[in-house]
């Protein structure tokens, strides 16, 4: 690709990640190189994900496992957003190290959304990413500014969901 562009998956609804790792799987059977980075979330804790099967198809993974202070009560506010913060550095180092076609950062829109990492730093990379890298962005709380300076943007707008009826996850739907 000569130009990428950036995408932006936001808002209430379920799917947000469900489209990035879609895009990233339509990528990688095209023989595309994707990284599959992820923030505020432990994919580990749940098995076999999305994550083994993107990894296992090719894609390189990035991501740190110490969550967001919501979901794990031994990491504070401060700690996760000089985590987040290192994070985000190391992964944009590789990326300029290695030559991806597409990079998802899965939540990374959380970040922004409860100040772990400064709106700034990620406009500043999008404006400043390898030309031909395709950027997919997840999470909810997107700003204004980050509206901006995408290409596509989708609100995911709960309209209805099973939770509401006290069905819990499932596995392979939810997670």
């Amino acid at each position: 690709m000569e130009t990428g562009l950036v995408h932006i998956y936001s808002g209430e609804g379920k799917g947000k990640t469900t489209a990035s790792v879609g895009l990233a799987v339509r990528a990688l059977s095209h023989g595309l190189k994707v990284c599959y980075s992820f923030f505020n979330k432990k994919p580990s804790r749940y098995g076999n994900t999305e994550v083994n099967t993107l990894e296992e198809n090719g894609a390189v993974i990035f991501g740190n496992e110490d969550q967001h202070p919501s979901f794990n009560k031994n990491v504070t506010k401060e700690q996760h957003a000089k985590l987040t913060l290192k994070s985000f550095e190391e992964l944009k180092e590789l990326v300029y190290k290695q030559d991806f076609d597409m990079l998802v950062m899965d939540e990374i829109l959380i970040s922004v959304r409860d100040n772990f990492l400064d709106e700034k730093v990620l406009i500043d990379f999008i404006n400043n990413k390898p030309k031909n890298l395709e950027l997919v962005l997840t999470g909810r709380g997107v700003t204004n500014k980050l509206v901006d300076v995408a290409d596509y943007v989708s609100n995911i707008q709960m309209v209805k969901h099973p939770f509401q009826k006290g069905i819990k996850s499932r596995i392979g739907i939810e997670y």
